[in-house]
């Protein structure tokens, strides 16, 4: 068994983060369209240039002993002024559907676990989530808002996460992709259940949990 390291992401290393959320979406997916690798590495170029722009906002990442990211996740607390990747690949604005005088906004993003099911496991998964909700769970006159595959929307419902989808869904990076608020309750539902799970940049997360199969991890992009 393997030890992980956890560490916030430097906006110098986005290149790297960005190459590992598209890859491993697709590989997740199996994606077999024509032309692919252009597809992905015009994707890679626009996901670092946009979370370039963002200057408010988290990536956690974990990575293996030979440095590798093997899973990631972002936060961002909205500053009402940039356009959020849920904006711009659904056509939709937030200030029509969500009251910013009356929440805080913020974004989840960027999540991916790498395929691989010999590096990951379920504490991984939930660990990455947990370090993110707690990010937003500060305040409770808050909502989250993000696009994920539907297969990962029913394992958020699973894990007691309250989901509602905004919009219908669109074809992206490899799977169908739906935009959702998530409400305060079910965060905080979730990461009162996993707080045990939270750790600071520099602690280590030890790998001995029981694996499961790949295919039940899916992304938020």
């Amino acid at each position: 068994m393997k030890n992980i390291k956890l560490s916030v992401l430097k906006k110098t290393d986005l290149e790297e983060l960005a190459k590992f959320v598209v890859e491993e979406n697709f590989s997740h997916h199996d994606e077999k369209t024509p032309d692919i690798q252009n597809i992905m590495d015009k994707e890679i170029k626009y996901i670092h240039d946009e979370e370039l722009c963002f200057s408010n906002s988290k990536i956690l990442v974990a990575k293996n002993y030979d440095d590798e990211i093997i899973g990631s996740i972002r936060t961002l607390r909205w500053n009402y002024r940039d356009k959020l990747p849920i904006e711009r690949m659904f056509s939709i604005n937030l200030k029509e559907l969500i009251d910013i005088n009356q929440y805080k906004v913020w974004h989840i993003g960027r999540f991916a676990i790498k395929k691989n099911p010999n590096e990951t496991g379920i504490r991984l998964f939930k660990t990455l989530m947990a370090c993110a909700i707690n990010e937003v769970c500060m305040h409770s006159n808050v909502v989250a808002v993000a696009e994920c595959d539907i297969k990962l929307l029913r394992t958020l419902k699973i894990l007691g996460i309250e989901a509602f989808a905004i919009t219908e869904s669109i074809h992206y990076l490899g799977s169908e992709t739906v935009p959702v608020i998530l409400p305060y309750g079910g965060l905080k539902n979730f990461l009162d259940k996993h707080r045990h799970l939270l750790c600071s940049k520099s602690q280590q997360l030890h790998q001995g949990v029981v694996l499961v199969n790949h295919q039940q991890y899916y992304t938020f992009v």
